[in-house]
């Protein structure tokens, strides 16, 4: 039998091994619960939120593939971060790997693992603009939604696989105060203190909320002994939400993060070990503030979103992740960004059959990077001297000092303009629309790279120096990239006569991710120029290296949202097929290099489905199960040594499966209300780790399980991840000739106490 049918098969049969086992458990009859019970809590208000104000409330009967997590479940899978949602959402795939700053997303075969993401991201309106700042930490999340598919047309610039909008909790939802208190496996300990209230007649809301999490971490340096994935974040959030009269609303939300971690957890497959000699860490503040006004007139609604953000990071790594002292490289960043996006459309509920949509967006970006490259005794020997001393043996040279630094530093100024519209008809049980957005922008990278070191030329003969040679290198330069981009997309979607939502959905969509520049690939150009300079070495031309492309696709989609049973079982389906021209991917050039490159494949398609479907036979059972399959491959892709044509993309999962059993028995004392069980499974796989497709993750399975007792004021849960332990990989790469690879995390266990006052 195929290899592949074989892990498919396995991994599937202990997945529905875990599901069947925990839905035999809880099969007994259980006595009824009241008739406003529900198993989840999925708040579909009319919000003031960057999905209501573009899309309306809810999507089931919307042109749109969609996955809305709700606060209930939220909690129950202990959902902080969006990378807590991986295989959730049917084609959602995050890695966890390397640190935050990593924050990779894929998702229907399109991703990468540098620079500008295939996935957008909003935070309570606030548009998270650079990746590195996605993976954060967020108390009393309300709600998070994940459409999939092209959104560019209404959100833009890198959204072109789809957008994630989280809502945190309001306090004209919950008053009172929350703690939430949870220790698990590697020492992890976690705490959150939040309060809500209602002022100047409950027409002021403000929130307060803070945590602080720290882990000792999971994976040891045996080079020093000690845990290297460690980690502590703190984090705050102040909102202020004003109902200012019945046609003004006006929100504001103040957060900040800071996180220190340990890291990189990188095998070498060479030595079998983890095993490094210099430091490497982590280190990132990050601030942010939305403002959101929202006014009501008779003809149109008004919806103005500002927001700032500031990011500070240092990111210090032995970039050879080996025993020796070859490099280490350090990327210090100060980033300042502002948005702006004004919206006016037809005001909610007017009867008519025509509706719109237009808005504009701006937003500026300036990024200050320092990113020194540190050349130590093994890499001077073996990267330099080893291929000098190889040219001329009879004068061969000898560094001055036993390290010297490649220094680089970039200015960045990224700015955008754009303007959008939507225009929808309803026709009878028809819908229609079409929307396009004309978004432009500019791109210039100030950059100086230098070099101030030297070395003595030897005689072979005798052994003494024949002459002193200093390099000083100072290269500046500045380039700048323009782009300019339509992008429209059409749906039609129908709602048929039935007692239950049944509706059906067909779009055609153009997303389009920006272009940029290679600022990782500086080093390796500086060090090159350092080996010119001593008259031998190949020579990287900075004009063809520097800049990578735009990224378009064209995605066809065809889908179908349903409720049967008074809204028991929720049925979405969707197939769609992608045509991807420029994509981008990030590649570890040939030879002794230490960089990484943005290039850009030809072309690339991918086709998949997607199920999700939730049911509730009985109000304490309820079973949902979420499946995504992709088939992505490259079309053309020819990058002058090989030809990788008909190959998987590497990094993207072809399956994603999430199945979960959820079970609630009543006790009604006057301690304890309820009792949950909860088994769960996610599968992902199988994943490619390279263009060549010769290296692979094949699928794997992570079962995981909870047990909660809840009383009128508070949750006890005790829960497990990786219950059977499964070894797999969530990362893979070859640096300097040198595989390495990153485990995922061991079986885990902890308890949470939540606390409503």
């Amino acid at each position: 039998m195929n290899s592949r049918l074989i892990d498919l098969r396995h991994a599937l049969a202990t997945c529905t091994a875990a599901i069947v086992a925990a839905a035999a458990a809880f099969t007994a009859k259980a006595e009824a619960l009241p008739a406003d019970f529900t198993a989840d809590s999925i708040i579909t208000l009319g919000e003031l939120s960057v999905t209501a104000i573009k899309y309306g409330d809810g999507f089931k009967n919307k042109a749109i593939a969609s996955t809305t997590i709700g606060k209930r479940e939220i909690e129950r899978y202990r959902v902080y971060s969006f990378k807590d949602v991986s295989a959730m959402v049917p084609n959602f795939y995050i890695p966890d790997y390397g640190s935050r700053m990593t924050s990779s997303i894929y998702m229907r075969g399109q991703g990468t693992r540098i620079d500008q993401p295939v996935v957008g991201m909003n935070i309570d309106n606030v548009p998270i603009l650079t990746k590195e700042n996605y993976d954060l930490d967020l108390l009393d999340i309300e709600r998070i939604e994940v459409l999939r598919g092209p959104q560019s047309a209404l959100f833009g610039r890198n959204t072109m696989a789809g957008v994630i909008n989280v809502t945190t909790l309001s306090p004209f939802n919950f008053q009172g105060s929350r703690a939430m208190l949870a220790y698990s496996s590697g020492n992890s300990f976690r705490v959150g203190l939040s309060t809500y209230h209602l002022l100047a007649d409950e027409r002021l809301g403000l929130s307060v909320a803070g945590g602080y999490s720290s882990s000792d971490g999971f994976f040891t340096n045996e080079y020093t002994g000690r845990k290297l994935d460690h980690e502590k974040i703190g984090e705050g959030r102040a909102k202020l939400q004003w109902k200012a009269s019945k046609d003004l609303r006006i929100d504001n939300v103040l957060s900040f993060s800071v996180s220190q971690q340990g890291g990189y957890p990188y095998e070498s497959a060479m030595l079998g070990k983890i095993s490094y000699n210099d430091t490497c860490f982590y280190r990132r503040t990050g601030i942010s503030d939305g403002l959101t006004m929202e006014l009501t007139r008779d003809k149109y609604k008004m919806t103005s979103i500002t927001s700032y953000q500031y990011l500070d990071d240092n990111m210090t790594l032995d970039q050879d992740f080996l025993p020796v002292p070859y490099f280490t490289l350090t990327q210090k960043r100060r980033e300042h960004a502002l948005t702006h996006d004004l919206t006016f459309r037809s005001p909610d509920g007017n009867g008519k059959p025509y509706s719109w949509l237009t808005g504009f967006f701006g937003f500026y970006k300036r990024t200050l990077m320092d990113a020194p490259v540190t050349f130590k005794e093994v890499g001077i020997d073996s990267l330099i001297l080893k291929h000098r001393n190889q040219e001329n043996p009879d004068y061969p040279i000898r560094w001055e000092s036993p390290q010297f630094v490649l220094n680089s530093n970039f200015k960045t100024h990224n700015f955008g303009l754009a303007l959008y519209h939507q225009s929808t008809y309803k026709l009878d049980r028809w819908t229609f629309t079409a929307a396009l957005r004309l978004d432009f922008e500019f791109n210039r990278l100030n950059y100086v790279s230098w070099c101030n070191t030297g070395y003595d030329i030897i005689r072979a003969t005798d052994g003494s120096v024949y002459r002193h040679d200093d390099v000083n290198i100072n290269d500046p330069g500045s380039r700048t990239k323009t782009f300019l981009q339509l992008l429209p997309k059409v749906a039609a979607s129908y709602s048929f006569d039935t007692p239950q939502p049944i509706s059906v959905f067909a779009s055609v969509a153009k997303g389009y991710k920006a272009g940029g520049f290679n600022t990782q690939m500086f080093s390796d150009v500086l060090q090159q120029r350092l080996m010119n300079y001593m008259g031998f070495g190949s020579s990287y031309k900075v004009e063809e290296i520097i800049a990578y492309k735009p990224e378009t696709n064209w995605t066809i989609e065809a889908g179908a949202h349903a409720e049967c049973f008074g809204g028991r079982i929720r049925t979405d389906l969707s197939v769609f097929y992608i045509h991807t021209t420029d994509q981008q991917l990030t590649m570890f050039p040939d030879g002794n290099t230490t960089g990484r490159i943005m290039t850009n494949a030809g072309r690339s398609r991918s086709y998949g489905a997607e199920a999700s479907i939730r049911a509730t036979p009985i109000d304490p059972l309820t079973v949902s199960v979420s499946y995504g399959f992709t088939d992505a491959r490259f079309i053309e892709f020819d990058n002058g040594r090989e030809n990788y044509s008909g190959k998987y993309i590497p990094y993207a999962p072809k399956n994603t499966i999430f199945a979960a059993v959820n079970y609630v028995v009543p006790v009604k004392r006057t301690w304890l209300g309820s009792i949950a069980i909860d088994a769960h499974a996610r599968a992902v796989g199988e994943i490619y780790w390279n263009e060549t497709n010769d290296e692979k993750q094949p699928m794997y399975c992570l079962p995981g399980a909870s047990v909660t007792l809840s009383g009128q004021h508070y949750s006890l849960e005790l829960w497990g991840e990786n219950l059977a332990d499964t070894d797999y990989r969530t990362f893979y790469f070859v640096s300097i000739g040198n595989a390495f690879f990153q485990r995922g995390k061991p079986l885990t266990v902890g308890a949470t106490l939540r606390l409503n006052i």
